[in-house]
């Protein structure tokens, strides 16, 4: 059985003295230690939050600047593409008013050769009649 005299207080005192020396060697240093690791993984979170912010900002200012280089980029072909139109519509005027041209040409031509052929025609006209009827008739007509 337990009996109670003087080496149960003086288990007591060594107790608490044991206690107290642990506390002060052991224990404070730890908890410094975890309380320093805590402070630095806060910090490093928050770190981390301020990055993801920064970089969800910067993928906001890039997704805006690519549209509106899009929609400069679709305004420039755009532009382009009208260019390209007028400038279609430029040389298709200009080829047909030089076909037109060149047409009016030959027209003129082919008139003034169809003129010149009839007038031959004209002044030898008598003498393929006289020849055609002399081969109808057989004899010289004079």
């Amino acid at each position: 059985m337990i009996s109670v005299d003087w080496s149960l207080f003086l288990q007591m005192a060594n107790f608490i003295a044991l206690i107290f020396i642990l506390n002060a060697i052991l224990y404070k240093p730890i908890r410094k230690i975890l309380i320093e690791r805590k402070k630095k993984i806060q910090g490093a979170e928050e770190s981390i939050k301020g990055a993801q912010e920064d970089a969800a900002e910067t993928m906001q200012t890039f997704q805006t600047k690519i549209g509106e280089a899009k929609m400069k980029g679709h305004q420039q072909k755009e532009g382009l593409k009208e260019a390209g139109r007028g400038e279609e519509r430029r040389l298709v005027d200009e080829i047909n008013q030089k076909a037109q041209a060149d047409l009016e040409a030959v027209r003129v031509q082919i008139a003034k050769d169809a003129g010149a052929a009839r007038d031959k025609l004209k002044s030898e006209v008598k003498a393929f009649s006289a020849a055609i009827a002399e081969k109808i008739l057989g004899r010289a007509v004079s």
